[in-house]
């Protein structure tokens, strides 16, 4: 009786959903928002020039999201055009080579690409799947990462039963271990649901019915449970006290979220828990580092767009870079195209456009009439992680151990997980492919995610000797926890460049260089690909879907792609996917 009941609230949750979204037709008001930048001219000029090109769906920016986005609309058959600010593809996954260092500017941790499990892979794995790209990639395979931590040094490696010799010497023996196992059986219920469907299947109307419908026998079989969108933190407590267990709990939701395990979605990090721990499991890292999935992407985008919408091989790129959109055209409440700032270009998008940028700098792409004031005011009150700090290294690999971790992270304290300078991650992706860096020699980037402080940087000029003063100090930490793992490095470095947080804000376009939304789990919900609430206008990204890593923002991308099309169509598409 309670199993059906909670079958059927989950079911009337989306389906609730699915109407507000379908529903939501946003008014058109005379009120001034004070986070736009364009007046009624813009809108009077909208009304009355010609268009320059056009499309069916133009995507500002080419993060994964927004890659993902356009690889399916492209693979559906939609007439797609991307503009991107950078010279590069791939948002804060792109990569860049500096004297043969091949660097990654983000993600590290590829974990579940390839997964040969049907619809239970990496979202992203799975779109590049759909879309004909699965096989493109090559992974380097490894079984764990090296830890830093207060209590001492670990290597944490995957798998059901690894963990547990590590909780054992640093938890306080069988007592410590025995919680662990406990804390993972209370996460079966959790699990199930997290994997029971494909994020692929999900879409902001009322074809969610027939989407997400095809798994009902699925998340029946899964149960239900009211923790599903609650902090891993609370779920944790009711079976675990060790100390331990809890902070380790802490460092995997800020890598994976930006924000501390009592706002970490305990679903998200069900799903994280069951791919560390499975039998069989691995870490993946793709052959040619980040860019080659993003070059995978952007290949999927303009052979399926060529295939369907041929224009002529001197416009047959649909990635546009060193393009940055100045404005979101919107006439009679509803987006209609974009305005470029190079030359003034003005691009028609027929059905819709996809913001890829963040909820802040989308809303300032908007016209001040787009939405009520007080509408534009809660959207820019999206609570906001912090920013960034990066060291890129390119050093000599003489003498280092031929045994290296690609992968390893320094905590300094578990006081508060997420305070300044407290937790780096450091990557060394040439021990798992050595053509990222000329023979002999490591590529290795260390970051700070989400606990920069931008106050810090705020107002200042790049380029200026207080900026290059600054960038010294604030990266002085990072340089010691990369000398955890290669005490010696300084002597070794061939390149070296630091980013900052407006580092960050500059070229990928991140308001105050931010990791992404802090929404928190229990508190608030995370909006889907109708963010922001004006007709024809969809979001994607870091900012509309719970988490900030790959699988997040590759899921938000495929359901505002799915958003666009027929329901039919996008049935089809899972079809294919559960076949394969």
């Amino acid at each position: 009786m309670t199993r059906s009941l909670n079958l059927h609230i989950l079911l009337l949750f989306i389906l609730v959903n699915c109407i507000t979204a379908f529903l939501s037709l946003p008014p058109v008001s005379s009120l001034s928002s004070p986070y736009a930048r364009h007046g009624p001219a813009a809108a009077l000029r909208a009304a009355t020039q010609s268009w320059d090109a056009e499309t069916d769906v133009v995507v500002i920016g080419s993060g994964i999201g927004g890659l993902s986005c356009a690889a399916l609309l492209a693979y559906y058959g939609v007439d797609v055009q991307v503009y991107e600010s950078h010279y590069h593809a791939g948002g804060c996954a792109h990569g860049f080579e500096i004297d043969g260092f091949q660097f990654d500017s983000g993600p590290s941790l590829w974990n579940g690409m390839d997964c040969q499990e049907k619809g239970k892979r990496n979202p992203l794995g799975d779109i590049l799947s759909v879309v004909g790209e699965g096989d493109r990639i090559k992974y380097a395979k490894y079984k764990g990462w090296g830890m830093y931590v207060p209590e001492g040094d670990f290597m944490f490696e995957v798998g059901p039963t690894a963990f547990e010799k590590v909780v054992r010497q640093f938890g306080g023996g069988e007592a410590a271990v025995e919680e662990w196992r406990t804390l993972l059986a209370s996460l079966e219920t959790l699990t199930k649901i997290s994997t029971a469907m494909t994020p692929l299947a999900l879409r902001a109307d009322l074809g969610a019915i027939f989407t997400v419908g095809r798994f009902l026998p699925s998340l029946v079989k899964a149960g239900f449970s009211p923790a599903v969108t609650g902090p891993i933190l609370t779920v944790a407590k009711k079976v675990v006290g060790n100390a331990f267990i809890l902070n380790w709990l802490e460092f995997l939701s800020f890598a994976i979220s930006g924000l501390p395990a009592d706002s970490t979605i305990a679903a998200a990090m069900a799903y994280t828990l069951r791919d560390l721990h499975q039998a069989g499991a691995e870490l993946d890292y793709p052959v040619g580092g980040s860019a080659a999935v993003v070059d995978a992407l952007v290949h999927a985008v303009n052979k399926h767009a060529h295939k369907h919408h041929p224009r002529g091989e001197e416009t047959a790129n649909r990635i546009a870079l060193s393009a940055h959109v100045e404005e979101i055209i919107v006439e009679k409440g509803r987006a209609v195209g974009i305005r470029l700032r190079k030359g003034g270009k003005r691009v028609k998008a027929r059905r819709a456009v996809v913001s890829n940028a963040s909820v802040w700098d989308t809303l300032k792409l908007l016209p001040p009439d787009s939405m009520p004031e007080e509408e534009a005011t809660k959207l820019q009150k999206t609570p906001m992680t912090g920013s960034f700090m990066h060291l890129h290294l390119g050093i000599d690999a003489t003498g280092l151990p031929a045994d290296l971790e690609c992968h390893h992270t320094v905590v300094n304290t578990w006081d508060q997980i997420d305070a300044p300078q407290n937790m780096a991650i450091i990557s060394i992706p040439t021990t798992l492919d050595p053509t990222l860096a000329p023979p002999g020699h490591h590529t290795l980037h260390c970051y700070a995610a989400a606990n920069e402080p931008y106050e810090l940087w705020e107002g200042m000029k790049p380029g200026s000797p207080e900026y290059l003063a600054l960038k010294k100090e604030r990266a002085e930490w990072l340089w010691k926890a990369v000398e955890r793992v290669i005490p010696d490095v300084r002597q070794r470095v061939k390149v070296e460049l630091v980013a900052s947080p407006l580092t960050h804000e500059r070229f990928l376009r991140r308001a105050r260089g931010t990791y992404g939304a802090g929404w928190r789990a229990g508190k608030e919900t995370f909006p889907g690909p109708k963010a922001i609430k004006v007709k024809g206008l969809f979001s994607c990204g870091d900012s509309t879907f719970p988490g900030i890593g790959l699988p997040a923002v590759a899921a938000s991308g495929a359901s505002a792609a799915n958003s666009i099309v027929p329901f039919w169509k996008h049935y089809g598409m899972l079809t294919q996917l559960l076949n394969e």
